[in-house]
C-alpha cells in the first residue's frame, strides 16, 4: 500500500477508473455479442441497431482512450462485411 498522502490518492483514483473503464469495455462486448446474435436472426433492423450500439460504445471508449482509433476502424469494417455477407 502506498505511504504518501498523494500516492494513496492516485491509487484510489486507479481502482475507481478501472472499474468504469472495466464497464465499457463489458459494454463494448456485450454489444458485439448482440450484434453477432442479430446477424444468425437474419433481422435487419436489429441489425442495425446493434451495429449502431457497437458503433457507439466503440466511439465512447475511443474518446476515453481505452481503445485505439485503428481497432475501432478494423472491427467496425469487419462487422460492416458481416452484414454484407448476410
Amino acid at each position: 500500500m502506498a505511504n504518501h498522502k498523494s500516492a494513496k490518492k492516485r491509487s484510489i483514483q486507479a481502482s475507481a477508473r478501472n472499474v468504469v473503464n472495466n464497464q465499457y469495455l463489458s459494454r463494448i462486448r456485450t454489444s458485439i455479442t448482440k450484434f453477432e446474435v442479430a446477424i444468425k436472426s437474419k433481422n435487419t433492423d436489429e441489425v442495425q441497431k446493434s451495429f449502431s450500439n457497437v458503433n457507439s460504445y466503440m466511439a465512447k471508449a475511443v474518446k476515453r482512450g481505452l481503445i485505439t482509433k485503428q481497432f475501432l476502424s478494423r472491427k467496425l469494417s469487419s462487422l460492416s462485411n458481416q452484414i454484407k455477407k448476410k
